[in-house]
């Protein structure tokens, strides 16, 4: 049985001086009215670490998810696997058999991302941008599409394209393509972001429904996780945390 570390020994690295604070990134100022209605993004932006309980509905496993908010290293304890980012390399334990996924690396952060849209959407190296509005499910939604850099992050040629509840200012439907494994024209897939929990002052989604997408109409269901347990950290987690342990194996 693999020995997991007491979250409150790793919880913090102290500092002993004081943290300034990072100058607010300059934004379309109708996105960031959407910022404000997900509660005090700045609290976001300004914060070094993150951490989360996630449950996958679907079959009832859990996964607690720690994230250093600056270099974006990553660690998932899981009940029959640890995955994580040191910065440069993915990692699984105890073995690659553990994790029944397509890709350690893609995993990582995956639900990081899309839990953390749109605080996530202000990192530099991305634009948002109002467009069009886009229907779905004979719903006309105000729109934003976010574009990353060519050189942020391993798919920067995916989209993503947030649709706004008109009503509350908030992300409903997040339309997302996945280019990691190589399709160079892959299909939109939505994601419904529901019930959303004040945690400190930033909104967040307590439940996401991942759907096929087609004819602008959300088909079948393809996953769903629910979050508790959020907790935002003015210091990093200790960088220990995110170092392969010795029977850990780095993993594509």
């Amino acid at each position: 049985m693999r020995k997991f570390i007491p979250v409150f020994i790793l919880l913090v690295t102290l500092s002993a001086c004081s943290q300034e604070k990072k100058t607010l990134p300059t934004l379309d100022p109708e996105f960031e009215k959407v910022l404000e209605a997900h509660g005090d993004w700045e609290q976001f932006y300004q914060a070094k670490a993150m951490s989360y309980q996630m449950i996958h509905e679907t079959n009832l496993t859990k996964e607690t998810h720690f994230i250093n908010l600056d270099t974006r290293k990553t660690r998932i304890d899981a009940d029959n696997f640890q995955i994580g980012f040191d910065g440069e390399q993915a990692w699984i334990s105890p073995n690659r058999e553990s994790f029944g996924g397509n890709s350690v690396r893609f995993y990582h952060n995956l639900y990081f991302y899309f839990y953390a849209i749109p605080y996530v959407f202000t990192d530099p190296g991305v634009t948002v941008t109002k467009v069009e509005n886009r229907a779905l499910n004979g719903i006309s939604y105000p729109t934003f599409a976010a574009k990353f850099d060519s050189d942020k992050g391993d798919s920067p040629e995916d989209q993503y394209f947030m649709l706004i509840n008109p009503e509350t200012n908030r992300l409903e439907y997040l339309l997302y393509t996945v280019t990691f494994f190589g399709n160079p024209n892959p299909s939109l897939s939505a994601l419904k972001y529901d019930d959303y929990r004040n945690a400190n002052g930033l909104i967040f989604p307590r439940i996401l429904t991942g759907y096929t997408l087609e004819n602008n109409e959300t088909t079948k269901v393809r996953y769903q996780v629910s979050f508790a347990d959020i907790l935002l950290l003015d210091e990093g987690f200790d960088e220990s945390l995110f170092e392969k342990p010795t029977n850990g194996v780095f993993a594509d």
